[in-house]
C-alpha cells in the first residue's frame, strides 16, 4: 500500500506535501525515495499484488523501496543507539487526547495537498522511544488518506505497540519471526488489512478493523459512484452538490460534541467541565462549518475542494474504496489472522442519528464477526464513524482489555502485562466507578508490625513479593476498590489470579461492549494458576488471592462471609519459596449494598434456569480438578440480586505473616498447613471484628455521610468507628 516505511508509527500518507513543515505537536518524520515510481489512479497494491487492475511494473514497487531502506537503516544502526525502555512505570501518562480532532483539521489542510509524489509511510514525533521488544504497528487510513485518525493516541501507542520499523510486513517477519505485526485498519484501511491477512495467512498479524468499509456496496456513497462516471458535460453544475454531499459524509461522519470531549476531564467540577468544552467546540465547529460552508458555496466550490479533495482523486478513492471491499470481502475465508474488530453499536436509533454517515458499521461488523474465524468485538454504543477521533475510545485500552496485547507468537499474561496509565485510572475508578464509590464509601485499616490497627494500608509492606490473602465478597464486589486503594495510595498494582473463565470469552457475542471483564485485565488478573503465581512472586509483585474461589464469590444465601477453602496448604509452600509475606485481610457489606434474591440452589429449581446453568458450564475449565465436596461446586451463574439502601464497605488488613527463612521449613507439608490454618482463622477474626465494630460507625449508612460530606468534609474524609 505505501512504498516504503518510516522511523516509528507505520502510518502511511496517500497525498502529502513536500514541502510541509510541522506547527503542531503532532510532527512527523518522513522517508520516500526520490525516484519512488506514482502509482497509477486505477489500481492499488497490497504486498506486491493489484488488488484493482493487475499492471506491470507495480510489483516492484514494495520490495524495490524496501531494498533501499534496508541498506539505509543497516547505516543507522552503526550509529544509532537503541534506547527504548523496558518497562512502564505504574500510572504513567500516556498522553490521551493531547491532540484531538481540531489538530487533525488543522494538520490534514498542510498535508493533503498532492505534489506528484506516491503514497509514503511517516512517523509522528510525538511517539517517542518505543518500550524494548515492542511490535510493530502499521496504520491504513480511511479514505482520507492523510494517516492522522490515531491523532489522539499518537503517544500512548508509541510507548508499546511501535519501534522503529525498518521493513514493510514481509521483511519485518523475516528478520522478527516470533513477533506480532499489527495492522490497524480504518474504513478503507480495514480493506486493506484484511485483503493483506488473507494473502498471508503464515505470518503472525493482528488485525485491528474500525468501523472497515466492506460494506461499501450497502452505503450511501455506492450509487453515488456511477452518477459521477457518467454524468454528461453540460450538468457539471450538478457535481458542486454532489460533491458536497459526499464530502459531509465524508469529513464530519462523528459527534462533534464526542470529538471536542476527548481531552476534557469529565471528573472536574461542571462549571469547568462546561467552560473547556465551550472552548473546544468555539475552536473545532468554525472548522467543520468552514468545510461544509465552502462545499455548499458554488462560487467557492474549487478553492473548498483544493483544500480537501480534488474532484478526480474522490472519483479515484471512490473506485479503489469500491475495489478493495470487493477484494477483502471475497478473501475473508482466508484470514487466518487474530482479529479485533471495533464499531458503532448496533442500537437501532444509531442509525437514524446521523452519526455514521458513511458506512452500515454496525450490522457490517455483525456480519464480519460471523464470517472470520478468529474475531473479537467490542461496540461504543454513544460514538460513530470516527471512533479513533471520539472520546471514550482509548485505543491502547481496548487493545490490552481484548487480551491482544502480545511481545511473541504467544500472549505471556506477566511477561505482556503493560501497568495502566493515568487516563485509565481516571477513567476506571473515577468516572465509571465513581458512583459506587458515593454508595459503598469504602473504609480501608491495616495492623502494624506491633499489632496496632490505623487507618489507611500503611501496615502492608511496599516491597514484594507479598502475597494478600482473603474472603470473597458476592460476585466480588470488593475487588474494585482494592485495586484501587493500593494505585492510589501506594502506586502498586496487585495482581488478582482469577477465575480461568473470565479470560476465555466462551460466550462472547459479536454486541459485546467493553466491560468490567476488560478492565480486571487491564489492571492485572491473570488466571488462577499454580505457574502464574510462581512467575508473580519471583517478579517480587503484590498478589491477591481467594482460595474460595467461585464458590466463595457465589455463595447462597445464609452464607455471607463463610470461608469455602480447600484443604490444600500448596500457596503456603510457594510463597515460603520466595520468602514472600502473607497478609491476611477480610473485608464485609456486602449484606449492606444487596440482598440476595435468587442463589444457586432456588435457580437449580427453576427448569429453565436450570438448564441454562448446565449448558454454561458444560465445557467451563474447572480451577479446582481432583476435589470434592461443597468447595468443588464451581458452577457459574448470575444470581439475582435486590439493591439496598447502601451501608459501607469495611477492609482490615492484618498482622503480615513473614515466611523469608522458613522455606526448609515449610516444605513439610504439616508446618504448611499449621500456617495455612493461621491464616484462615485470622481472616475469620478480622470478619468477627468487622461486624461488631461497624455498628458503632455513626456514619454506616448513606444519607448520614451525605449530610456529613455536604457540611463538614469533602468525598473521602467521612470519619467512622474509633478503634
Amino acid at each position: 500500500m505505501a512504498s516504503v516505511a518510516s522511523f516509528r508509527v507505520f502510518l502511511p500518507n496517500f497525498v502529502l506535501n513536500s514541502v510541509y513543515k510541522s506547527r503542531n505537536p503532532a510532527q512527523i518524520q518522513c522517508l520516500a525515495a526520490p525516484d519512488s515510481s506514482i502509482v497509477s489512479s486505477d489500481s492499488v497494491v497490497v504486498n506486491g499484488a493489484s488488488v484493482i487492475g493487475d499492471k506491470a511494473g507495480i510489483a516492484p514497487l514494495i520490495n524495490g523501496e524496501n531494498r533501499r531502506l534496508g541498506s539505509y537503516f543497516e547505516e543507522k544502526k552503526n550509529t544509532v543507539k537503541d534506547d527504548g525502555d523496558e518497562h512502564l512505570e505504574v500510572l504513567w501518562d500516556d498522553g490521551y487526547g493531547t491532540d484531538t480532532v481540531k489538530d487533525y483539521l488543522e494538520i490534514s489542510k498542510e498535508m493533503i495537498r498532492p505534489d506528484g509524489a506516491p503514497p509514503r509511510w511517516f512517523c509522528p514525533v510525538s511517539c517517542g522511544q518505543p518500550l524494548k521488544d515492542s511490535p510493530v504497528l502499521l496504520f491504513l487510513p480511511g479514505i482520507d488518506g492523510v494517516g492522522l485518525g490515531l491523532i489522539s493516541h499518537h503517544k500512548a501507542l508509541g510507548k508499546r505497540l511501535v519501534k522503529l520499523v525498518e521493513k514493510t510486513v514481509r521483511l519485518e517477519h523475516a528478520s522478527s519471526p516470533n513477533k506480532p505485526i499489527y495492522l490497524l485498519g480504518e474504513s478503507l484501511g480495514g480493506c486493506l488489512a484484511l485483503a493483506v491477512a488473507a494473502r498471508n495467512p503464515t505470518i503472525d498479524l493482528v488485525v485491528i478493523l474500525v468501523n472497515p468499509a466492506t460494506s461499501f456496496e450497502r452505503s450511501q456513497l455506492q450509487p453515488l459512484l456511477p452518477i459521477l462516471e457518467s454524468l454528461p458535460d453540460g450538468l457539471h453544475f450538478t457535481v458542486p452538490y454532489l460533491l458536497s454531499f459526499i464530502m459531509v459524509c465524508l469529513l464530519t461522519p462523528g459527534d462533534p460534541l464526542k470529538m471536542a470531549m476527548i481531552n476534557i476531564d469529565s471528573t472536574f467540577p461542571p462549571r469547568l467541565v462546561l467552560d473547556q468544552l465551550s472552548r473546544n467546540l468555539t475552536g473545532l465547529l468554525p472548522l467543520l462549518s468552514n468545510i461544509c460552508n465552502r462545499l455548499n458555496t458554488c462560487g467557492n466550490i474549487e478553492q473548498g475542494l483544493s483544500d480537501i479533495i480534488p474532484k478526480d482523486t474522490l472519483l479515484w478513492k471512490l473506485k479503489l474504496l469500491k475495489s478493495a471491499a470487493a477484494y477483502a470481502n471475497s478473501r475473508l475465508h482466508a484470514v487466518k489472522a487474530e482479529v479485533l474488530l471495533l464499531a458503532r453499536s448496533l442500537t437501532v436509533y444509531l442509525d437514524f442519528s446521523g452519526k455514521d454517515n458513511m458506512l452500515p458499521s454496525g450490522d457490517e461488523a455483525r456480519r464480519l464477526w460471523n464470517s472470520l474465524q478468529n474475531c473479537r468485538a467490542r461496540y461504543f454504543k454513544d460514538n460513530g464513524h470516527t471512533l479513533l477521533l471520539e472520546d471514550g475510545v482509548n485505543l491502547l485500552t481496548i487493545i490490552k482489555g481484548a487480551l491482544k496485547y502480545r511481545r511473541s507468537s504467544r500472549r505471556d499474561y506477566i511477561s505482556d502485562f503493560l501497568p495502566p496509565s493515568m487516563s485509565e485510572f481516571r477513567r476506571a475508578f473515577e468516572q465509571q466507578n465513581g458512583l459506587l464509590r458515593f454508595g459503598a464509601s469504602p473504609i480501608m485499616f491495616s495492623t502494624l508490625e506491633n499489632g496496632n490497627i490505623v487507618k489507611g494500608i500503611a501496615g502492608v509492606p511496599n516491597d514484594g513479593p507479598v502475597l494478600l490473602v482473603g474472603n470473597h465478597m458476592l460476585m466480588g464486589l470488593e475487588v474494585g476498590f482494592f485495586i484501587e486503594e493500593f494505585l492510589r495510595e501506594k502506586n502498586i498494582v496487585v495482581h488478582g489470579l482469577a477465575h480461568p473463565e473470565l479470560f476465555l470469552e466462551r460466550l462472547a457475542t459479536p454486541t459485546d461492549e467493553f466491560s468490567f471483564l476488560d478492565w480486571t485485565r487491564i489492571y492485572g488478573a491473570v488466571p488462577v494458576t499454580a505457574s502464574n503465581l510462581f512467575k508473580f512472586l519471583s517478579k517480587k509483585s503484590h498478589i491477591l488471592l481467594f482460595p474460595g474461589g467461585a464458590r466463595e464469590a457465589l455463595h447462597r444465601k445464609g452464607e455471607e462471609y463463610q470461608l469455602f477453602w480447600p484443604d490444600q496448604p500448596e500457596f503456603v509452600r510457594m510463597a515460603a519459596r520466595f520468602g514472600a509475606t502473607i497478609v491476611p485481610f477480610g473485608v464485609v457489606g456486602e449484606d449492606d449494598i444487596a440482598e440476595l434474591v435468587l442463589d444457586y440452589d432456588d435457580m437449580m429449581k427453576i427448569p429453565f434456569l436450570r438448564d441454562h446453568i448446565k449448558e454454561t458450564n458444560l465445557n467451563a475449565v474447572r480451577a479446582r480438578t481432583g476435589m470434592t465436596g461443597e468447595v468443588a461446586n464451581e458452577d457459574l451463574f448470575v444470581p439475582v440480586l435486590f439493591p439496598k439502601l447502601p451501608g459501607r464497605f469495611y477492609y482490615l488488613f492484618g498482622k503480615p505473616i513473614e515466611t523469608k527463612g522458613r522455606e526448609n521449613e515449610l516444605k513439610n507439608k504439616e508446618n504448611a498447613n499449621v500456617v495455612y490454618l493461621q491464616v484462615k482463622s485470622e481472616i475469620e477474626r478480622i470478619l468477627s471484628y468487622l461486624i461488631k465494630k461497624r455498628e458503632k460507625d455513626p456514619y454506616r449508612g448513606i444519607i448520614d455521610r451525605t449530610i456529613y460530606r455536604t457540611l463538614s468534609a469533602p468525598p473521602g474524609q467521612v470519619p467512622t468507628f474509633d478503634l
